[in-house]
């Protein structure tokens, strides 16, 4: 707990925490189709990354990003650094551009208390329905909010199960 504080200290400055909190999936240890042979994809995610950088830009600091990245997970794997043929470092402006993710968030907002429950995303719309007839919220501003659950499609199929049975 205490790394990942540290983090999201220098996060809320805009820095770059020189020890990030990083995690790694290697999809193509479950299916070999996705590098050649003898070869594997890392996919890594970065919590506490900041949006606004103190100084620089994120044009300028990208290849740092990726650098720290390599570093910290060299202290655990220290043959992946000399294994990387080929890298490409997405940052939260990345995200913003190609996405079109504001600020980079991929939760679609902070998954802090006042943007929970009955509050996500906004107060009056935590059932999944917007204002408009027939459109409901299913991606990671809804509840309970990002990650790789499912979960807010799931409810709100159901919500909407529940309101075509009315």
């Amino acid at each position: 707990m205490e790394s990942a504080e540290r983090c999201y200290d220098h996060a809320k400055y805009g820095e770059l925490a020189e020890d990030l909190w990083v995690d790694c999936v290697v999809a193509s240890g479950v299916d070999e189709t996705l590098a050649p042979k003898g070869r594997h994809i890392m996919t890594c995610f970065v919590q506490y990354v900041p949006y606004r950088l103190r100084q620089g830009t994120w044009d300028e600091k990208r290849e740092l990003l990726g650098d720290l990245v390599v570093k910290k997970i060299a202290r655990y794997a220290p043959n992946v650094p000399d294994a990387i043929v080929a890298r490409q470092v997405i940052t939260p402006l990345d995200l913003e551009r190609t996405y079109g993710l504001s600020e980079g968030n991929i939760f679609h907002g902070d998954l802090s208390l006042e943007q929970l429950f009955f509050m996500r995303p906004v107060s009056g719309w935590a059932q999944y329905r917007t204002p408009i007839g027939g459109l409901y919220l299913c991606g990671a501003g809804a509840h309970p909010g990002g990650g790789v659950t499912g979960a807010p499609g799931h409810n709100a199929a159901h919500q909407v199960l529940r309101d075509l049975r009315k």
